[in-house]
C-alpha cells in the first residue's frame, strides 16, 4: 500500500506532531536499544539517510526537511527518528523486530520506505537520497583480523572517547610511563627468564597469539612461552567455551592456582611454565603490548577469537567499551572465584566508572593478588 502524494501543509503538520531527536539524544537511543536487544533478543534495524549535496547545501537541506516529514508518516510510533549526524544524516531505528530471517525484514522495510519516499519526493529529490542498513546484533566474523564490529551501531562509544580526551590522555601517559619503567627495571629478569626457557625446552622464548582488543580489533598478544610447542588447542577451546556458557563453572573455580581460562593439570605446560604461570611472570612481555598502545595497564583481559565466538551479545561489551589490560577489577577482587557472567559485569563496571585514580588503586592492589596466586590469568 502506498501513500497518496501529500501537500506541504500535511507534511509540515506531521513534522510538528512528532519530535525529530537531536544528535546526542538519538545516539543515546541507539545505545539503549542495544541493551534492550541484549535482554529481549529482539533485533533492531538502524537505517541511515543521507542527501547528496552537490547541488548546494540549501537544496540538500530542503530535501532533508521534506524527507524527514515523509519518514514521519511512514514509520511506526515505536520507531525512533533523529539526527545521526546533525543536519547531515537522518537515522531511523526500527525496533522490536522478530528474530527471524534478516533478509526478509530488510526487504519489507526497504520496500515500504523506498516506495513512500518515491511517491512523496520528486524524481530529482529521490535520486539524491542514499540509504544504509545496520542490524543489531551485528554479525561478528571472529576469524577476521580486522574490526568485526559495525562501528556505526556504537556512535556513543566514539562520542565518549571524544568527550573524555583529557582522561584518556592521562591513561595513555600512565600506560607509556608504567610500561616503559617496568620494561627497564625488569630487563635483567626478562633476560634470565628467556635464557631459562630456551635452555629447558625447545621452541621460541615468546608465545604469540591473536587476541581481541577494543572494538574487536585483533592484535598479537605476547607472553613468555610456558608450554611445549605444536600443541593442540581443541581441549582448551572446549574448556573455555564450557566456562563461558556456564557449563564448567565449578571446575574453573575449584582449580587451585589456575585461572578460569587455564586447564588444571594441563600436560602441555612445561615445568618452568608452571612456575611462570603461578607467579604471573609469563605476563611480563605484555608491557610491550601496553607500550605500543594495543593494551592498557588496566582493563578487561583480552580474549582469544574462539572465546568471543562463544559470547552472548551483552558479553561483547567488555571488548568494545575500553581497551584490554594486563590487570583489572576482577583480577584484584574475584579472579578465579567468580563465574564468567560476574567477571563480565566487573569488567563493565570498570568501563562505566574508570578513572586514573581507579586505575592507580587497581595497580596498587595487583601485586598482592599475584602473591596470593588466586587464579593468575
Amino acid at each position: 500500500m502506498t501513500l497518496p502524494r501529500m501537500d506541504k501543509t500535511i507534511l509540515e503538520r506531521a513534522s510538528v506532531a512528532r519530535e525529530v531527536l537531536k544528535e546526542e539524544t538519538f545516539r543515546r537511543i541507539i545505545a539503549i536499544e542495544r541493551k534492550r536487544t541484549e535482554r529481549t533478543q529482539k533485533p533492531f534495524l538502524l537505517t541511515l539517510f543521507e542527501i547528496d549535496n552537490h547541488q548546494g547545501s540549501r537544496y540538500a537541506e530542503s530535501v532533508l526537511d521534506r524527507m524527514i516529514c515523509v519518514l514521519l508518516l511512514a514509520i511506526r510510533e515505536t520507531d525512533a527518528i533523529g539526527w545521526y549526524t546533525s543536519q547531515t544524516t537522518v537515522g531511523v531505528v526500527f525496533t522490536d523486530l522478530l528474530a527471524s530471517d534478516k533478509g526478509t525484514i530488510l526487504s519489507a522495510i526497504l520496500s515500504k520506505v523506498t516506495t513512500t519516499l518515491r511517491d512523496q519526493l520528486t524524481p530529482d529529490q529521490f535520486t539524491q537520497v542514499s540509504m544504509s542498513f545496520h542490524f543489531f546484533p551485528d554479525h561478528w566474523d571472529n576469524d577476521h583480523p580486522g574490526t568485526p564490529s559495525n562501528q556505526t551501531l556504537y556512535p556513543d562509544l566514539h562520542n565518549s572517547d571524544q568527550g573524555g580526551r583529557s582522561r584518556l590522555g592521562i591513561k595513555r601517559a600512565m600506560d607509556v610511563a608504567g610500561s616503559g619503567l617496568m620494561l627497564t627495571l625488569s630487563a635483567p629478569l626478562l633476560l634470565l627468564i628467556a635464557a631459562v626457557i630456551k635452555a629447558s625446552s625447545k621452541g621460541p622464548v615468546l608465545f604469540r597469539q591473536q587476541r581481541v582488543g577494543r572494538y574487536g580489533q585483533h592484535f598479537t598478544f605476547l607472553k613468555f612461552r610456558s608450554m611445549h610447542v605444536n600443541n593442540d588447542t581443541s581441549a582448551h577451546k572446549e574448556f573455555v567455551t564450557k566456562f563461558i556458557t556456564s557449563q564448567a563453572q565449578n571446575d574453573a573455580s575449584s582449580a587451585n592456582g589456575h585461572g578460569p581460562y587455564k586447564l588444571p593439570n594441563d600436560k602441555r605446560v612445561t615445568r618452568v611454565g608452571r612456575f611462570l604461570r603461578k607467579t604471573s611472570l609469563d605476563e611480563l612481555p605484555q608491557f610491550l603490548n601496553v607500550f605500543k598502545g594495543e593494551m592498557s595497564l588496566v582493563g578487561p583481559r583480552p580474549p582469544i577469537p574462539y572465546e568471543v565466538a562463544a559470547y552472548q551479545t551483552w558479553h561483547r561489551r567488555r571488548v568494545l567499551e575500553v581497551k584490554p589490560g594486563i590487570t583489572g577489577l576482577w583480577q584484584v577482587t574475584g579472579r578465579s572465584r567468580v563465574k564468567f557472567d560476574e567477571m563480565v559485569r566487573l569488567d563493565l563496571r570498570y568501563a562505566a566508572s574508570w578513572s586514573p585514580w581507579l586505575d592507580a588503586k587497581i595497580l596498587l592492589h595487583t601485586p598482592m593478588a599475584v602473591l596470593k596466586g588466586t587464579g593468575a590469568c
